[in-house]
């Protein structure tokens, strides 16, 4: 059985849910400690205007209180800034993005909830957004949590390296429709509701079809 450790994002990218498909069992990290610049609280979509990014907003903590020994902060103990109508703003440009794609409506009363609840812990949250992905593609992944935190681990591939948004490890997907390509071109790898409001039921078989990004193992 072949299994990948990944890190929960925020709707994380097409090249995130490949390798997730691609593979037997998922062990999500649980232990690691927050980074800027990451799919944990950022994802991007298609607007009008080309690439967006939506961000969530988290409380940077000043106490040592859910601070790792050398005051860097563990990625299950960040807090979303509720205090921002970040939610509100999220569903807006989503809406505002993908309501005349072909699947936007067929989802729209499950996704919605996720902007109308309020949340406290972020990797809760993602943890969220991943459940309606995997409803939404149709699939039941064999998924675990990490009991402890190794810098090399053994006896799976480490894909953690996946959840920056700066680089796209060199994966480059086959082309899909795409609301707004007809004026800005096709994007790549984008966040995976992209794909889910374009392709609907089909993005399972797309996700299996993909060349997978590379692994810095």
């Amino acid at each position: 059985m072949n299994t990948v450790l990944l890190h929960p994002a925020y709707f994380g990218p097409v090249s995130q849910y490949a390798v997730i498909m691609q593979y037997d069992k998922v062990v999500f990290e649980h232990f690691d400690n927050y980074q800027k610049q990451t799919y944990r609280n950022r994802m991007y979509i298609y607007d009008a205007n080309g690439k967006l990014l939506l961000n969530i907003p988290i409380k940077h903590k000043s106490s040592l209180t859910g601070k790792t020994s050398d005051g860097s902060q563990l990625y299950s103990e960040v807090l979303i800034d509720n205090s921002f109508e970040w939610q509100k703003q999220h569903w807006r440009a989503l809406k505002a993005s993908y309501q005349t794609s072909p699947f936007f409506e067929f989802y729209e009363d499950e996704i919605i909830h996720l902007y109308e609840n309020r949340f406290s812990h972020l990797m809760d949250f993602n943890l969220k957004c991943q459940s309606f992905v995997f409803d939404a593609i149709g699939i039941e992944p064999e998924i675990t949590q990490s009991e402890e935190y190794f810098r090399n681990p053994e006896g799976l591939d480490n894909g953690r390296h996946l959840i920056s948004a700066k680089k796209d490890f060199n994966f480059l997907s086959d082309r899909y429709q795409q609301v707004f390509e007809p004026k800005h071109g096709f994007l790549n790898n984008l966040s995976i509701l992209d794909l889910i409001f374009n392709l609907g039921p089909q993005s399972l078989e797309f996700l299996e079809n993909q060349k997978l990004p590379e692994f810095n193992l």
